[in-house]
């Protein structure tokens, strides 16, 4: 079977998922790599076929999206032109974690095996917690911007038989967990600027602060910033005695696998970090609406007092690619094109 995995080189949980797929993706077929974004060119522990722009957002300085960047970096006609570049004639089977270049190729070209495989699916799936705050326009970009009708997701919890709980990378599940005090902070919406200004008000308090706008460490009073570095934010992660965080997916996922406690801080304007917020508050998960001058009490009283959320996740990665392939066989089989006989990811 020839198989094309794309996914967007944003966020952690994206490419971790990505890192743990592969590989076995790669046992069972001859599979080709497709990633998009502002960070198409790291690199990665497999080879990749194609690198594309795509379309994404970009995190601001003070908890929200810079909407004036994300203008300025995006551009229709290009991500169109790629859309229309990619030829998907000669694969079995496209999978797409959100990655919208692969998603609306596989769609223009009706390509009769493609899925999205990803987090956001699942939480706009109709069983998944939604905030009760409306957001009309994130929620239109969230249904539209991967429109393939087969759908399998991952959330925090499983809310529905289509989605599973969250794939824990390896290099966590082989952690061993300690606390040597510290509290780590993973803000990417946030500038490091201000975030020295509010953390260095509670002076008492280390935090190992890491942020793709830190170049190389530096220590500012009681606050440590690093750069966005995957070894040395494990060390801080596993050894840490909280971990406050956006309310993106892998890094909350993996602090209430490894019991740590949990602060969650969603992004301004983004709906998807909304959607996880709920779902987290209703785990028993602390969520700070943002992070000010004002939030510092609050602050305090969860550095004191908050019991940590701890949840075993089971591996389950084999079985996912296991059952996507099955399947995907059966409907190769059949010669045919798929047809959903039933909608189950509606407004």
């Amino acid at each position: 079977m020839r198989i094309l995995y794309a996914f967007p080189g944003t966020g952690f949980g994206h490419i971790s998922r990505a890192r743990e797929f592969v590989p076995i993706l790669n046992e069972y077929s001859d599979l080709d790599v497709l990633i998009s974004g502002p960070n198409r060119h790291l690199a990665q522990p497999f080879e990749v076929r194609h690198r594309m722009e795509g379309l994404t957002f970009f995190a601001g300085e003070k908890g929200g999206i810079n909407f004036w960047k994300t203008f300025k970096d995006n551009s229709i006609i290009r991500a169109s032109n790629e859309i229309k570049s990619l030829h998907l004639d000669k694969y079995d089977l496209v999978i797409s974690d959100f990655e919208p270049v692969s998603a609306f190729a596989a769609n223009r070209q009706r390509h009769p095996n493609s899925i999205e495989l990803s987090h956001q699916c699942a939480v706009m799936h109709q069983a998944s917690p939604k905030p009760d705050k409306r957001d009309l326009l994130g929620k239109y970009i969230m249904q539209h911007i991967c429109p393939l009708e087969r759908k399998v997701g991952f959330h925090f919890w499983s809310y529905d038989k289509d989605i599973y709980t969250p794939v824990i990378r390896k290099e966590i599940r082989h952690l061993t967990p300690e606390n040597r005090g510290h509290y780590c902070v993973y803000l990417p919406a946030y500038s490091p600027a201000y975030l020295q200004k509010i953390l260095s008000a509670i002076p008492e308090v280390k935090w190992h602060v890491f942020s793709q706008k830190v170049e190389r460490y530096k220590q500012t009073g009681n606050c440590n910033f690093y750069p966005a570095d995957n070894l040395v934010f494990l060390e801080s992660f596993a050894s840490c005695e909280g971990i406050l965080c956006g309310a993106g997916f892998e890094t909350p996922a993996e602090a209430l696998y490894m019991g740590k406690k949990l602060l969650v801080i969603p992004m301004k304007n983004q709906y998807e970090q909304q959607c996880n917020a709920e779902s987290l508050r209703r785990l028993g998960v602390d969520i700070l609406p943002h992070l000010s001058a004002k939030e510092l009490l609050f602050l305090r009283k969860w550095l004191t007092v908050k019991t940590p959320v701890k949840i075993d996740y089971p591996d389950l990665s084999h079985q996912i690619i296991h059952s996507l392939l099955n399947s995907s066989e059966k409907l190769n089989a059949q010669g045919q094109q798929f047809i959903p006989t039933e909608v189950t990811f509606g407004i």
